[in-house]
């Protein structure tokens, strides 16, 4: 169970802080939910506390695992179905897991992608969402801003070109 003030990764949307846990009544069932802040997007989410493990809510990851990101970004790109629609459900269900290694990949592959022939508007959705969610959990464990982040992990793809 999550406590008021700690650091969360949403699946879908990336980090953010815990900032309350409320009682509230929704279609006759009362239930205890988890209020987040995910300060990129400035937005606030509301979830139920029991359903955190099947929406892959889970703590920001520790400085070790940041630390091997590098090598995650900077890894040669993975073979690609040729067809966009494997690839585009590949690439959800891999940022669905909302694994940091899966979504650096995924996020690795499309960045590179832009770069040697552009993407398409579902693509361009798809590695937003992915730089999103990897430029939130960076930038709290670095303890730098988005920008920052941006950079630095955007730097370690670029190294691996």
């Amino acid at each position: 169970m999550f406590r008021v003030g700690d650091r969360v990764v949403y699946p879908l949307h990336g980090a953010g802080i815990v900032e309350g846990i409320e009682e509230k009544e929704l279609m006759g069932e009362r239930k205890a939910y988890y209020i987040v802040y995910l300060p990129l997007g400035s937005m606030k989410v509301m979830f139920p506390v029991d359903r955190v493990e099947s929406l892959g809510v889970r703590e920001v990851v520790d400085r070790s695992k940041v630390d091997v990101l590098p090598e995650i970004l900077s890894a040669p790109d993975e073979e690609e179905s040729l067809q966009w629609s494997h690839r585009q459900r590949s690439y959800q269900e891999r940022i669905r897991t909302g694994d940091l290694f899966e979504v650096a990949s995924v996020f690795r592959t499309l960045h590179r992608r832009d770069k040697r022939r552009g993407l398409s508007a579902g693509e361009r959705k798809i590695y937003e969402l992915a730089r999103q969610i990897l430029v939130s959990e960076v930038a709290f464990v670095l303890s730098v801003d988005f920008e920052q982040a941006g950079a630095w992990i955007e730097g370690w793809v670029c190294l691996g070109e």
